[in-house]
């Protein structure tokens, strides 16, 4: 059910953005809707059934897929900010949390608006939960595009963090440092977001990124602010015992990238998807780190360009 209706103009310039808030089996989230040229939502339903959906990482919210924003869309774009992130805390129940209810989450908020054909576009996270439901209901998946999703790789060390340490520190060292400050509720956010407004912030990110003095400031605090360790932790126990078997039944053409300097997504990591996925296209972005979206959003539109006209 929509809850409420905004409208907001978008930060780059390209078409408004229009918010609703859907109520879900997890807690009332909020999307955002870019029309497409000569769409009309009237009534509160798109004129066409088909969407470009974007699914953030845990260490973000819609707002990092703005710079793949500026071109009007072909197609309605969907911005969701996931339970338990950005605009989508309030009433979260994350004692409920997992991949399979995450992914109900989201039909469910795309059912509500009217689309039944997707092209998923996912960060991370993200990624991982567009895999899942193009394997779920691949009749309505037509394309994915799993950007540095966290997977394989990720699964293992939130079984073993400890044993992982020494060959995945970054993620190992998010994960203590997220399970650490979920244990002091809303002050573990408050310090993080605290820590983001001061330079100590780049500090902490440089691992994902090639270049963090060359990332906005803006960018490096809106992760800050971004940050939910009660959600992050929820997120890496729900992958911890996922049944990755299920994604031999994804049908649809993937992409599937990484960066060359991407500390959360190993090369293993999609060498081990194509095994499980028969129409898969497998891409390292150079002088990339964890986020194409925000280093190398021309590369990465293209690539997302390429796959569409599959």
């Amino acid at each position: 059910m929509t809850i409420s209706i905004q409208q907001e103009t978008a930060r780059t310039g390209a078409p408004a953005l229009q918010r609703r808030v859907v109520s879900t089996e997890l807690g009332p989230v909020s999307v955002r809707v870019q029309q497409a040229s000569g769409g009309g939502l009237g009534r509160g339903f798109p004129a066409r059934s088909a969407a470009e959906v974007y699914l953030h990482g845990a260490a973000g919210s819609w707002t990092t897929f703005q710079p793949l924003l500026s071109k009007a869309p072909y197609i309605d774009r969907v911005l969701i900010d996931l339970p338990g992130w950005g605009e989508s805390t309030a009433g979260v129940r994350l004692d409920e949390f997992s991949v399979e209810a995450m992914g109900r989450a989201v039909v469910e908020i795309l059912d509500s608006l009217g689309y039944r054909q997707w092209n998923l576009v996912g960060h991370s996270m993200g990624g991982f939960l567009a895999l899942h439901l193009a394997a779920k209901w691949p009749e309505s998946a037509a394309t994915v595009a799993a950007i540095s999703a966290t997977t394989f790789a990720v699964s293992e060390a939130a079984r073993r963090p400890l044993r992982s340490l020494s060959r995945f520190p970054a993620f190992v060292g998010m994960l203590l440092t997220m399970r650490s400050m979920a244990a002091f509720g809303m002050s573990g956010s408050k310090l993080i977001r605290a820590v983001g407004a001061t330079p100590v912030m780049e500090l902490l990110m440089s691992p994902f990124f090639t270049r963090p003095a060359a990332v906005p400031g803006h960018v490096i605090r809106g992760l800050a602010l971004d940050a939910r360790p009660a959600s992050f932790d929820a997120a890496v126990r729900a992958a911890d015992h996922y049944d990755f078997g299920q994604w031999r039944a994804i049908r649809c053409p993937v992409l599937a990238t990484r960066g060359n300097r991407d500390v959360f997504t190993p090369q293993s990591d999609l060498i081990r998807l194509a095994a499980f996925v028969r129409h898969v296209r497998l891409e390292t972005i150079p002088r990339c780190g964890h986020f194409a979206n925000i280093e190398q959003p021309e590369h990465l539109q293209q690539l997302l360009d390429d796959l569409r006209a599959t």
